[in-house]
């Protein structure tokens, strides 16, 4: 079984308390839509256990297959610098089929972020670090595809839906 190789740390982007009972970490790509069809399954985790999970999300975008993925990550890690990581992930996967420069600009200007510097960081690649950094850190975790998801540090092998998370979370919960 594959183990996550970074820890999650203070570098990440996650939500709940850091030191909940239960970490689950996923590698996502923004364009890929089982990603897409996991996002309000990971939603409905995060309620279903509160206080008790800790969600980071780690970029790995797919970018042979999926060319809006990197400026996608790029897009959410570009927000990160100004405060709104979340606010953007939420708005990239819930306009998952407009993925685009037109969208992205568009999400920057709801989200009262400032539209010339995104155009800017995305041109001049001002994000790309972090967003390799986040998909290193999975390939040396054994992340091959997405969504990949690790619980307390091991890989969940199993299917990405509901029941089958918290069957996992629960019985990392109890061990």
């Amino acid at each position: 079984m594959s183990t996550l190789k970074i820890s999650v740390n203070s570098e990440d982007h996650i939500q709940g308390d850091a030191h909940a009972a239960c970490t689950l970490v996923e590698y996502g790509d923004y364009e890929c839509p089982h990603c897409g069809n996991a996002y309000p399954i990971v939603q409905r985790v995060q309620r279903h256990f509160g206080e008790r999970l800790c969600f980071a999300f780690r970029n790995f975008p797919l970018t042979q297959i999926h060319p809006n993925a990197q400026p996608a990550a790029e897009t959410a890690e570009f927000a990160a610098s100004q405060g709104k990581f979340w606010e953007m992930h939420d708005l990239l996967f819930e306009n998952q089929g407009r993925l685009g420069d037109e969208l992205f600009q568009e999400l920057a200007s709801k989200l009262h972020l400032d539209v010339a510097a995104l155009q800017d960081a995305l041109l001049n690649g001002a994000c790309v670090t972090r967003v390799r950094t986040d998909f290193t850190g999975g390939v040396r975790s054994g992340v091959n595809g997405t969504p990949t998801f690790f619980i307390n540090g091991q890989r969940h092998n199993g299917p990405a839906d509901f029941e089958y998370l918290v069957k996992a979370i629960d019985a990392a919960l109890a061990s």
